[in-house]
C-alpha cells in the first residue's frame, strides 16, 4: 500500500484552493494496477453537471453499489429505462471493503463503507455515473458525503442520487435521471419499463422466498443454487416484461420439482433487521446459506418489495400496535411486525441482523425482547461491522440451532 500524504496546491489561475487537503487515508494498491486519481490541481475538479448535452448525447456508463441479488434490476433500470450502458462489477474483494473503510469516518454504519468501496471499484473500472438510491434512514443523507469523499480522492463523475428530489417522488427522480443521464429518453417508454423494473424486483423477491424456505432440504447438494444462478443469469439477459415473466416461470417450475428431504415440522427461523445487512449476503457473511445448511426453513419479510413496493407503514404498525405506537424509524415497523408474525405463527426462533451503528435497529431490540418474552421465542442478535469474522458467526449460529433443536425435540414428545 502506498499512502498519498496530505498536500496543498494552488489553482492554475493563481487562486488558492479553499479545500486543499487530500484525505490522508487514500491508498493505492500498485500490484492491482490502481493509480492515484489525484489531479495536480484540486481546484479544477468539476462534474458533468451543468454541461449542455448534444442532441446525440455520448452514451455514459452507469454503475451502482453491489446489493445482494438485485443487480439484474439495477441493470434493467439503467439499460431499459435510462437507455444508458450498465457497468457490471466483479465480485467484491477484501480490498473493496478495506478501501471503503479507510476512506470513511468511524461512526458511519457498515453499509456506507461497503458502498464507498463499491463506488471506488466502479470508478476505477470506468464508470461515468454512480447510482445512489439512498435509504429511508440516515443512509439517505450519505450520497452527498460519499460524493464529497470521492471528489476529494480526485475522481470525476456524476452522482445520480435518488435521495435528492425524494419529496417529489417519481416525478423528481424522473427529471433528475433525464437531466443527468439521457435527455433524449422517451418518457412513455421509460414509464413502461419502470413498471417492468418493479415487476422484476417482485419476481426476484418471490423466487428468493421459495429458495430460502426449501433450499435447506435439497436431496442433491447445490441443486437450488444452480437453479438460482440460472435464474439470475436469465434476469440479467431480460429486456422485456415477457422475458422477466418467463425467467420467473422457469425457475419456479425448476425449484418446485427439485427433490426434497423436508420433515413435516422443520425448524423454522425468521430473519429480521435493517434492509442492507439482513438481505445482503456479502454484508451478513452469507447468513442465508449458513442457516439453510443446518436444515432450517428460513423466512425473511425484509426485502425491497415489502419495504417499498407494497409498504404501508400505518397498516403494518396497526398489526403490532401493542408494541409500537409511532413510526420509530426506516425499518423499525417492518422489523417488529415481522417478528410478531413469526412468533404468532409458531416459528422456532428469530435472528435479528443489523450493522454496527444502526440506531433504528438498536431501538428495536428492547421491543424484540418483549416479543421474545411474550411468545417464548428465542432471538439471536447479530451485529456486523467490517471486522466481523465467519468463525465467530458460525459458532453463534450453531449454538442457536442446537438450542432450538433441543427445544423442538421436547415439544414433539
Amino acid at each position: 500500500m502506498t499512502k498519498i500524504p496530505s498536500s496543498s496546491h494552488s489553482a492554475e489561475d493563481g487562486s488558492n484552493n479553499p479545500n486543499p487537503e487530500v484525505r490522508a487515508s487514500i491508498t493505492v494498491t500498485k500490484d492491482q494496477g490502481r493509480e492515484p486519481r489525484i489531479p495536480a490541481t484540486l481546484g479544477k475538479l468539476h462534474s458533468l453537471k451543468g454541461k449542455k448535452k448534444d442532441k446525440h448525447h455520448r452514451r455514459v456508463r452507469v454503475a451502482a453499489f453491489r446489493y445482494c441479488y438485485y443487480a439484474p434490476a439495477f441493470k434493467y433500470f439503467v439499460e431499459q429505462v435510462l437507455d444508458a450502458d450498465w457497468l457490471p462489477l466483479p465480485p467484491a474483494t477484501k480490498h473493496t471493503i478495506e478501501v471503503g473503510e479507510l476512506n470513511s469516518v468511524d461512526y458511519v454504519c457498515t453499509p456506507f463503507k461497503h458502498m464507498l468501496g463499491d463506488y471506488i471499484d466502479a470508478l476505477d473500472a470506468g464508470a461515468d455515473i454512480l447510482i445512489q438510491v439512498g435509504g429511508p434512514c440516515r443512509l439517505g443523507y450519505y450520497g452527498e458525503l460519499q460524493e464529497a469523499i470521492l471528489r476529494d480522492m480526485g475522481y470525476q463523475f456524476e452522482m445520480l442520487n435518488y435521495s435528492e428530489g425524494i419529496e417529489q417522488g417519481a416525478i423528481g427522480w424522473g427529471i433528475q435521471s433525464i437531466r443527468i443521464v439521457n435527455p433524449s429518453v422517451s418518457i412513455p417508454h421509460a414509464l413502461r419499463q419502470l413498471g417492468a423494473t418493479a415487476n422484476m424486483v417482485e419476481k426476484l423477491d418471490s423466487a428468493r422466498d421459495f429458495f430460502l424456505a426449501n433450499g435447506g432440504f435439497e436431496q442433491e447438494a447445490g441443486s437450488f443454487d444452480r437453479a438460482w444462478d440460472r435464474f439470475i443469469g436469465a434476469m440479467n439477459e431480460a429486456a422485456s416484461q415477457t422475458e422477466i415473466s418467463e425467467a420467473y416461470r422457469q425457475v419456479m417450475d425448476t425449484m418446485s420439482t427439485l427433490p426434497l428431504d423436508k420433515p413435516d415440522r422443520p425448524i423454522r427461523i425468521g430473519i429480521v433487521g435493517e434492509m442492507f445487512t439482513a438481505i445482503d449476503e456479502r454484508s451478513n457473511l452469507d447468513l442465508d446459506h449458513k442457516v439453510m445448511n443446518m436444515g432450517v426453513e428460513v423466512h425473511r419479510m425484509m426485502n425491497l418489495s415489502n419495504r417499498f413496493i407494497h409498504y404501508n407503514e400505518p397498516n403494518m404498525r396497526r398489526s403490532c400496535a401493542e408494541y409500537i405506537a409511532l413510526d420509530d424509524g426506516p425499518t423499525s415497523t417492518l422489523t417488529v411486525a415481522a417478528a410478531k408474525k413469526y412468533a404468532e405463527e409458531g416459528f422456532d426462533g428469530i435472528i435479528h441482523a443489523k450493522s454496527a451503528c444502526c440506531t433504528p435497529e438498536i431501538d428495536c431490540m428492547p421491543i424484540l425482547q418483549r416479543i421474545s418474552e411474550d411468545y417464548s421465542i428465542p432471538i439471536l442478535y447479530l451485529t456486523y461491522d467490517a471486522q466481523t469474522s465467519d468463525t465467530g458467526l458460525d459458532t453463534r449460529l450453531e449454538a442457536f440451532y442446537d438450542m432450538l433443536a433441543m427445544k423442538k425435540a421436547k415439544s414433539l414428545k
